[in-house]
Formats: structure tokens, C-alpha cells, sequence
């Protein structure tokens, strides 16, 4: 029998307990720091507050993510996961204290809760962390493995082994099935049989697993089929996992199993939810457009005559062409006067940006500063053409100039916002470093970082901070 890789969010269970236990622990110790012996936690507002703190927790577990690659961040990493990760609960115990109208709720007990429960919570992940670190390098927690592999092969596929900082397997020996080395030493690793009398060594030994790294596909379905009616868990080379494939999942395609890899691949449940956070943020969004509309329509008809709007073909989600709309922030011949603008095009690269833009009238400047010209974009949104987060879409005339790395930055929903927008865009001149940020935010795309921007998102447009 095989354990099988847990992939859902109940994989880090024992992370999720113990963080549970953290937190409750620094509530309480921030109660009697604040009262003492006093009667107040039998209080029983004090009582579900420590219920709902639990359930915070979970959710916040649930869509955040928050043990992605735990086992391998290193201690500066670890602490600012945990800083971000109390800092979002202490936040959703003071929402809850307002919405449920409990003013009385001590405002130290906040306070000392969130200083406690970092500590906590670091202290008991690292212990936890080290312990299971520990534990997967004790030989006798680990799996026999034995690797068989070609001449050519065995050196560099025994040198992808060795160094593997965590692991649920001890390579024991390995088979070299082309050659006579049987007896011989590889890195370390003792060569226990050849081709002819491997299957008396795997009868006779301690093998649970087997990897099978063949030179042709035929052969090595045919060993592993051997190996398997020996009740040996068999695991097939199918492809070298290099950098360039980050995510990768086995899945069924047809009547064949195959290797799929993506520069993100998300499940159905962070799909559902991205998906409803665009609906309701559409939603509100165009509430919000339509009063834009009734404030800023006449001053653009007065300043600049023509259509209230803007409307243009742009490239979103690999290649897919959809009518993007905006407030109309410039004059009607736009288009027509950027040709003769090209010159003095402050970007390096396949986009087109100018402050002081001649083109832009008096309101059309001052709707650019505060993004309002983007409002009527939630419409896109609320279609599925775009996404509240995602990459910026180039318009056709820029998506014809694209070299194929640059066709990465597609790879995902276009959105209002995204990395560019929140990392200072009028500073960032060359388009080679807008596609890094956006090949980075697809590549590492989760919930919780789509959260964080729209956050960032906000305080850039309170404060006309990055806009030209």
C-alpha cells in the first residue's frame, strides 16, 4: 500500500490544530493579563468570541493558503507568514465585535493577543517544523526505494536523489540494466543486481517502492507491470519536473494518463471563489460606475464633445479578443494623434505611456489620477471577460509586436488591477519588468495574494499614488 500526497487543505491538518491551540492560548493569557482573575471570560460574549476565532481561523486557512510550502520557507519567511497570518484574525475579531455591536470588547486584549499570538504561533511552527524535519530523515520512518535506470542515466538520476531536502523514501540500492556493474558504488549507492536476477533481489528483499527511470516507454511499462504483481509500488518516469513546469498535476486526458503542467494550475474551489469575488465585485463596482456616470458624463461632454464612453478591441486570456470599455479620458481622435506621439513614449518596449499626454483633457486627467476612468471595466468583469486581479490586456496593435515570452503574461484572465498597477506603474518604464511581475503573479496566484492587491489597489487609487 501506498500513502498518497495529500493535495487539499486539510494536508496540513496538524499545522491547522496547532496554530488553533496558539491562538487560544494567547487569548486566554490576554485576558488574565488585562483582568486578572475576574469573572469577565465567563462573560459569554468573552466565550463566543473564542469560538468565532476558531472559525476565523479556518476560513482564513481555507482561502489563504497559509501552509503552502511550509516545511521548506525558512525562518524569516516563516514570520512574516505568521505577522500577515494573526494580523488577518485580529482583523476579523474586531469586524465581528463591530457588526455584532460589542464595544465592551477590551481594546488591550486586541492588542496583546496579536503580540502573544506571533509568538505563539512562530514558536510552535518551528518546534512542529523541526520535529517533522527530524522525523522524515530518520531512515527507519522512510520507504525502500530502489531506482532502476539505464548507464547513461544513472549518475544523474541517483544526483537528483541525493540532495532532496525532504522525502518520504531511502534510495537503497540501485539496477543498471544495460550493464554489468552489479557489486559497484554510484554516488554512494550500491548497485544490488542487473537486468537478469533483479526480480530475485526484489523477492528476497526489503523493497517498498521502485522508480523506474527507463530509456524506452515499452520497456518500462513491461517492468513495471512485473513489479506490480509483486505488490511493489512502481513509480514511472514520465518526465523530468524542471523549473520551467513549477506546477504540474497527473490527470487523465482521453484514454491517457499524462504529466500536465501550467504556470498555475488552480482548483475548482479557488476557481468558484475568484470567480464569485468577480461577480459580487461587479456587482458593486457598476453601482458605483453609474454614479461616476451621472458626476463626471456632462463635464466630459462639455470639455471634450463626443461619446461619454470608450470602447476598444483588446487581447485577454490567450489570445481571446473581447470590447473593453472605459470613460472616455481623452480626446475623440486619440488613436489617430498617438502615432504622431510614438517619439516621446516614456515606455521601453510594447506599451505606450506619456505624462503631461496632450491628448488628455482637463477631467480626463484628474478621472486617470483616481482610476475612475476604469470603472466602466466592471461590466468586463461582471461578463467574465476580465477579472477584478489579473494582467493588464494590450490593445491588438501591441499584442502583434509580442515575442513568444511575452505571450505568458496572458496566460490568465486579464484584470483591472494586478502587480503593475500596485508596484508603482508611471515608475516602471520598461515593459520586459511589467511582464516579470505578471509571469510572477500568475506563477504564484492564490486568493489570498489576489486579496492583498485589491487592498493595495485601494490605497493606490485614494491616493492618486503610481498614476500619470
Amino acid at each position: 500500500m501506498y500513502k498518497k500526497e495529500r493535495k487539499s487543505w486539510m494536508k496540513h491538518l496538524d499545522f491547522t490544530i496547532l496554530d488553533i491551540i496558539c491562538l487560544e492560548l494567547a487569548y486566554a493569557l490576554s485576558y488574565f493579563m488585562r483582568f486578572g482573575r475576574k469573572n469577565e471570560f465567563l462573560n459569554e460574549e468573552y466565550q463566543r468570541l473564542a469560538v468565532v476565532l476558531i472559525l476565523i481561523d479556518i476560513c482564513v486557512v481555507f482561502f489563504g493558503e497559509s501552509y503552502k510550502s511550509i516545511l521548506r520557507r525558512k525562518n524569516t519567511q516563516e514570520f512574516k507568514h505568521v505577522v500577515i497570518h494573526t494580523t488577518i484574525i485580529v482583523a476579523g475579531m474586531m469586524v465581528y465585535g463591530y457588526w455584532t455591536r460589542q464595544s465592551d470588547f477590551s481594546r488591550q486584549i486586541f492588542l496583546m493577543f496579536w503580540g502573544l499570538s506571533m509568538i505563539f504561533e512562530f514558536v510552535g511552527r518551528s518546534g512542529l517544523k523541526n520535529f517533522i524535519k527530524k522525523k522524515m530523515m530518520n531512515d527507519r520512518n522512510l520507504s525502500a526505494m530502489i531506482v532502476v535506470t539505464t548507464d547513461e542515466l544513472v549518475e544523474s538520476c541517483l544526483k537528483e536523489f541525493e540532495n532532496l531536502p525532504y522525502r518520504e523514501f531511502a534510495v537503497h540500492g540501485v539496477v543498471v540494466v544495460d550493464a554489468m556493474r552489479k557489486g559497484e558504488i554510484i554516488r554512494g549507492i550500491p548497485v544490488v543486481a542487473n537486468a537478469d536476477d533483479f526480480f530475485e533481489y526484489v523477492k528476497n528483499n526489503v523493497v517498498d517502492e521502485v522508480f523506474i527511470n527507463g530509456n524506452t516507454i515499452a520497456s518500462s511499462q513491461a517492468l513495471a507491470d512485473d513489479l506490480l504483481e509483486m505488490g511493489v509500488t512502481v513509480h514511472f518516469n514520465l518526465v523530468h519536473a524542471s523549473k520551467l513546469m513549477p506546477n504540474k498535476v497527473i490527470e487523465q486526458c482521453g484514454n491517457y494518463m499524462v504529466l500536465t503542467s501550467s504556470m498555475c494550475i488552480a482548483t475548482p474551489r479557488q476557481l468558484f471563489f475568484k470567480r464569485l469575488m468577480d461577480i459580487v465585485g461587479g456587482f458593486v463596482g457598476l453601482v458605483i460606475a453609474g454614479i461616476a456616470t451621472i458626476i463626471f458624463a456632462p463635464i466630459i461632454k462639455k470639455q471634450s464633445p463626443g461619446p461619454i464612453f470608450f470602447s476598444q478591441i483588446r487581447v485577454g486570456k490567450n489570445g481571446r479578443k473581447f470590447r473593453f470599455y472605459k470613460f472616455r479620458s481623452m480626446n475623440v481622435n486619440a488613436e489617430e494623434q498617438k502615432k504622431e506621439l510614438m517619439g516621446q513614449n516614456e515606455m521601453s518596449g510594447l506599451m505606450f505611456k506619456m505624462e503631461d499626454d496632450p491628448r488628455v483633457f482637463p477631467v480626463g486627467r484628474f478621472m486617470r489620477k483616481f482610476s475612475i476612468d476604469e470603472l466602466p471595466q466592471f461590466w468586463n468583469i461582471l461578463k467574465g471577460d476580465m477579472s477584478l486581479v489579473g494582467t493588464r490586456p494590450p490593445t491588438e496593435e501591441e499584442f502583434a509586436g509580442y515575442e513568444a515570452r511575452h505571450r505568458a503574461r496572458l496566460g490568465i484572465k486579464p484584470g483591472l488591477t494586478g502587480m503593475w498597477q500596485v508596484s508603482g506603474r508611471s515608475n516602471i518604464t520598461d515593459f520586459e519588468e511589467v511582464v516579470q511581475l505578471d509571469t510572477y503573479y500568475i506563477t504564484n496566484w492564490s486568493l489570498a495574494l489576489d486579496i492583498k492587491i485589491l487592498f493595495k489597489t485601494i490605497q493606490v487609487v485614494i491616493t492618486g499614488k503610481g498614476s500619470k
